[in-house]
Parts: structure tokens; C-alpha cells; sequence
């Protein structure tokens, strides 16, 4: 237990530290924030912030990982690899798309085919390589199965899983990239889904199938393959993003940009499959869903029958237009996601305990 540890603390120390070091450099290159002519006014003020802030804990997570297998003298795992090369890619397909926002002056940045493709490229090998590297007991860092607490049903098919998990990246990253709208929002959010993962995967862990003859009752351990080190890598991003949060709160001196935002949401959903709680996501993310969601009707409505659902979408600019201010929204916000990992790490011990 000292590697999740040692890992959220180094994390969170790297970018309290370094974030700093990286908002002079992106400051001195001139890359701030471009802020569209048709938000909310009160935005007008954030242009110029420094943005792909997203950098710093992608870098500090990274590192945190390496240090701790280091300090600890653990070995790193084909699950835990696969979440940070996720993370990673889907940060870089980010960096491209902020890059090209602020040297090219075009608010939307890459093409969105352009965009997508880069997506299903670093999706696509993801999910081809979490079929592989079998351990000694069969396990691959994924399942073909669905999941919610635990695996369910028949075999999908490597085919029908690369779609699934095809799915739950773009789903994932494009929530939490239209989440970060407000100072702090997505960070605060995600450090809290971070938590519930680390707690996962402690919980997995100890109930792990692996250690079946001491268990009170192996029908109901978890067939995960390396479950301690994806809660090294939960404690890691925690870490790094309780740490990036102290610079990115109201009034941030620096944003995630896509670069962040892409990052954490491929991380989620990888954690979500290595974990095998593929469905669950969805509650322990419920801010992401739900902001997504309003985006959704709000696209759908004004197709259909061209009235809008909300004043604006997403959500949160809905309710910074009916006068809430921005902090308020965001701490309201963090509540409803607070509750939503609590229910959804109830469910979690309750599918459990069915089991027991």
C-alpha cells in the first residue's frame, strides 16, 4: 500500500511545484486562452490565460508512476502501463488540437476528422493491446465481457470489444473536455472519481481472485488483473490533479485545455475497462455524463424543433446565464459529483457483498 502513497503524494507535489514553472513558459510563448466570441460574457476576461495546462499532470503522473515503482522496488504491470499510454495519447491528440487554436487563431483547432481520427488511432491500440500480455493465470488487462462491478454476460468478441471500448474513450474524453468550462470544474471533478478508483482498486485487491484460499468466499473475488497498480495509477492522477487544481481555481492562472481534458477522460475509461467496470463509469462520472447529455438534448431539440432545451450548453453555462457566478456553479457542480461517487461506490460494495 506504501506505492499508492507514494504515488498520490509525489503527484500532487510535482505539479504544485512545476505548475508554476509551466505557466511562465507558456506565458512567455504567448499561448493563452482563446475565448469564443459567443460565451458568456463574464469569459471575456480569461483570454490570453495560459492554457494546455494539462502538461503538467500528465508529466507529473507519469513520473509519480515511475518513481514509486522505483522507490518501492514493484514492478510495473501491462494494465498500469496501458492506462498511462491511454492518458498519454489521448493528451498528445489534445496538445494538437490546443496547438493549432492558438498559432493558427482558429477556435475549434484541428479538424474534426483530423481530431476523431487521432482519437480512434491511440483507441484502437488500446484496446488491441489490453487483449494481450496474459498473466499466469490466463487474465489480459481487459475482458471481452461487459462489466459493472464485476464481468457479466458471454464474450463480446475482440471485434465487438475494440467498438465497446471505442466508445467509452470518446465518450469519456469529450465529457470531461465539455465539462472544463469553468475554473477548477473538470479537475475537482475528476480528482474525486480518481479517489473512488484507488479505492477500487484496493478493494480488488484484497478480494482478489488470485488470493482465493484465503478468502472467506472466492465466489466472490474479483478476476482483475493487476487491480493494486491501476489504484497506483488512480492515487497518481489524484495526486496530480488535487496539485493542479491549487493553480487552476477561481480565477485560474492556468487552464487544462484539451490537452487535459482528452488526457483525463481516456485515463477514466481506461480504468473503467482494466477494472472491468465498464458500466459503472457512468455513475462514478455522473458530472461528465450529465453535462454531456445536455449537449445532446440541446443539439437534439433545436434540430427537431428549433427551440433550445437550456439558455446554453453545456449545462454550466446554462446556469452562469441565469446569474448563479462561477464559483458557485463550480461548487454546486462538485457536490452533485461528490454524490454520484458516493452512490456509485455504493452499488460497487453492494454488488460485492450480493456476492459474499
Amino acid at each position: 500500500m506504501r506505492q499508492i502513497l507514494f504515488a498520490g503524494v509525489i503527484g500532487m507535489f510535482l505539479t504544485v511545484v512545476g505548475t508554476p514553472l509551466l505557466i511562465k513558459l507558456l506565458a512567455r510563448k504567448g499561448y493563452g486562452q482563446f475565448i469564443r466570441d459567443d460565451g458568456p460574457r463574464g469569459h471575456a476576461g480569461k483570454k490570453g490565460t495560459p492554457t494546455m495546462g494539462g502538461i503538467s499532470f500528465i508529466l507529473a503522473t507519469i513520473v509519480a508512476y515511475v518513481l514509486t515503482k522505483v522507490i518501492t522496488g514493484s514492478e510495473p504491470t501491462f494494465s498500469g502501463l496501458l492506462v498511462l499510454f491511454l492518458m498519454a495519447g489521448m493528451g498528445v491528440v489534445g496538445y494538437l488540437d490546443d496547438y493549432i487554436k492558438i498559432v493558427k487563431r482558429r477556435s475549434l483547432g484541428l479538424r474534426a476528422k483530423a481530431k476523431m481520427s487521432g482519437q480512434l488511432i491511440v483507441g484502437i491500440a488500446f484496446a488491441v493491446l489490453a487483449l494481450q500480455f496474459k498473466d499466469s493465470r490466463g487474465l489480459t488487462p481487459a475482458s471481452m465481457k461487459l462489466s459493472f462491478v464485476t464481468d457479466f454476460g458471454w464474450s463480446i468478441g475482440p471485434v465487438l470489444f475494440v467498438v465497446w471500448a471505442l466508445f467509452m474513450i470518446l465518450a469519456m474524453s469529450n465529457g470531461v473536455n465539455l465539462t472544463d468550462g469553468l475554473d477548477g470544474l473538470a479537475t475537482g471533478a475528476a480528482v474525486m472519481v480518481f479517489g473512488a478508483y484507488t479505492f477500487i482498486g484496493v478493494w480488488q485487491f484484497q478480494e482478489s481472485c488470485a488470493n482465493a484460499a484465503t478468502l472467506t468466499n472466492p465466489n466472490a473475488c474479483f478476476e482483475v488483473r493487476d487491480p493494486l497498480d491501476l489504484a497506483v495509477v488512480a492515487s497518481a492522477l489524484m495526486g496530480a490533479c488535487f496539485g493542479f487544481l491549487w493553480w487552476n481555481t477561481s480565477p485560474a492562472k492556468i487552464f487544462m485545455g484539451d490537452t487535459g481534458s482528452l488526457a483525463l477522460g481516456g485515463a477514466l475509461a481506461g480504468l473503467a475497462i482494466c477494472s472491468r467496470t465498464e458500466f459503472l463509469i457512468a455513475l462514478l462520472g455522473g458530472l461528465f455524463v450529465l453535462i454531456t447529455m445536455s449537449v445532446v438534448i440541446q443539439v437534439g431539440s433545436f434540430k427537431l424543433t428549433g427551440k433550445r432545451v437550456f439558455r446554453m450548453a453545456p449545462l454550466q453555462h446554462h446556469f452562469e446565464l441565469k446569474g448563479w457566478s462561477e464559483v458557485l456553479v463550480v461548487v454546486r457542480f462538485w457536490i452533485i459529483q461528490g454524490m454520484c461517487v458516493i452512490v456509485g461506490l455504493g452499488l460497487f460494495y453492494a454488488g460485492w457483498a450480493a456476492e459474499k
